[in-house]
């Protein structure tokens, strides 16, 4: 199982956004997304957070919040993907430009106009309320098939 982070920053109203046009082979490729990626050996979710967001866009993220859990079956070459996400909205730096992809910060529900994955705007939408939660999106052919989850 491939573990990995997600992390939605958000400042003044907005969330900075990362589109997925620069990495050939990128299961992503298009999408709009949150700022994360996959663990290093040893890594606490908390510290691959905090290194992935550095490292794809300059920025500090400062007390990040872990807001759920999330696997994906059989996601990309047969793996199972597992994910912490995080929401963080308390930074320093300055934004660089990022290798996988163009950054913009996004006003409101503008996010949902984006092509994202299916499932995205449901844990979008799970992010607004003050629940954690922990769930599972089945993919096929990058088409979501079924989608289940549990609140805490």
């Amino acid at each position: 199982m491939l573990a990995s982070t997600l992390c939605y920053i958000k400042k003044d109203g907005k969330t900075l956004m990362l589109h997925r046009i620069k990495k050939d082979k990128d299961v992503h490729e298009g999408k709009w997304n949150g700022l994360g990626g996959k663990f290093h050996p040893g890594e606490t979710p908390e510290q691959c957070v905090v290194r992935e967001v550095k490292e794809e866009s300059g920025l500090n993220i400062e007390e990040p919040k872990l807001r759920g859990i999330m696997t994906f079956p059989e996601f990309k070459d047969n793996e199972d993907w597992l994910v912490f996400l995080f929401t963080a909205d308390q930074f320093s730096g300055e934004m660089i430009e990022s290798d996988e992809g163009k950054l913009e910060w996004i006003e409101g529900d503008a996010v949902y106009d984006l092509p994202l994955w299916e499932g995205d705007k449901y844990f979008l939408d799970w992010l607004k309320e003050d629940k954690f939660f922990s769930a599972q999106f089945c993919y096929k052919d990058k088409k979501l098939i079924k989608h289940s989850v549990v609140f805490y």
